[in-house]
């Protein structure tokens, strides 16, 4: 039997060389050998070829190599088998990196103090204590989660936000859509978490920024979204910036990608984009996992982290 890497926008050989290294006794594939290839009974992918999925009559499960999985569900072609999201303590460090690291940014006025610096100004601007500022996290997943207990070892009030009810020590949970109301009306720093899905696509819309607490310690809320592009308008973004509804946003990932070499949120000054990197997959550290969970499986054991597809994660 046979392991099938499906990828597309980037080389696959780092995988390849990474999923080996982690089983030498399995065969890899690039591609299926002809139009029903019943040698292949686990797929690992990455934005997949529609249909390549569609005719592997003894498919196990589906892997993806990142932590969504809206690029494999946009495939309506895909069998009736498990789909697998990757929870690994190296990806969800990387995301609380970013998180921690864009959130100090705006606290500690890092853009206000860079364009000042362009400009040899020496004004020293007040600033409030972590403890003066609440940080909203909308998405409480693993990633969420890690996210919102490094914020509150900071100092920061932490407050989150789910579509189902969670509980995290220390951190005022919301859910619903009462609750997301409640949560963009008092974070003084917005932290976007969430899977794309029917329900959240495009959510950050002129409606859902006209909601955002009108003023913080900082002057207005900041943004920050690294979850996918898709549950962003660009141009709501940027009326919102443009009239105060939003002091800063830190971007790092849009509607379309890679961004668009015109568009004005590469030159707006409040604005931080980073090319969809926050939490880079790296297949040293994430291939051991998915090959330990298909050998497991191989045994009779269950599998883990298996997505809801009416939930979309």
């Amino acid at each position: 039997m046979s392991i099938l890497l499906s990828v597309t926008g980037f080389d696959p050989s780092r995988w390849t060389e990474a999923l080996l290294a982690a089983a030498p006794d399995e065969t890899i594939v690039l591609r299926p050998a002809s139009a029903a290839d019943d040698s292949i009974d686990y797929a690992v992918v990455w934005k997949q070829p529609p249909g390549v999925l569609s005719n592997l009559p003894n498919l196990r499960a589906v892997f993806s190599l990142g932590a969504g999985v809206d690029h494999i569900l946009r495939d309506k072609t895909l069998p009736d088998v498990p789909i697998l999201r990757i929870v690994a303590d190296d990806l969800t460090a990387r995301m609380s990196e970013y998180v921690v690291w864009r959130v100090l940014d705006h606290h500690r006025r890092g853009m206000t103090y860079r364009a000042q610096q362009a400009v040899r100004i020496w004004n020293e601007r007040r600033q409030p204590a972590a403890s003066e500022i609440e940080v909203g996290i909308l998405g409480l997943g693993e990633l969420g989660r890690d996210a919102a207990e490094k914020l509150k070892a900071l100092g920061f009030r932490v407050a989150g936000w789910s579509r189902r009810p969670k509980s995290i020590e220390g951190v005022e949970c919301f859910d619903g859509d009462t609750g997301l109301d409640a949560i963009l009306s008092r974070a003084d720093i917005l932290v976007v978490l969430l899977p794309l899905t029917p329900d959240t696509t495009g959510m950050i819309n002129d409606g859902f920024l006209s909601k955002l607490k009108r003023e913080t310690p900082l002057g207005t809320p900041s943004l920050i979204n690294a979850g996918r592009g898709g549950l962003q308008k660009d141009s709501a973004i940027l009326r919102a910036l443009n009239d105060g509804r939003l002091m800063e946003a830190s971007l790092d990932v849009f509607e379309r990608e890679p961004l668009a070499s015109d568009s004005p949120l590469w030159r707006h000054p409040r604005v931080f984009v980073t090319p969809h990197a926050a939490a880079s997959s790296d297949p040293a550290a994430l291939a051991p996992i998915i090959m330990a969970q298909i050998a497991a499986h191989r045994r009779g054991e269950s599998l883990h982290n298996i997505v809801d597809r009416s939930a979309g994660y």
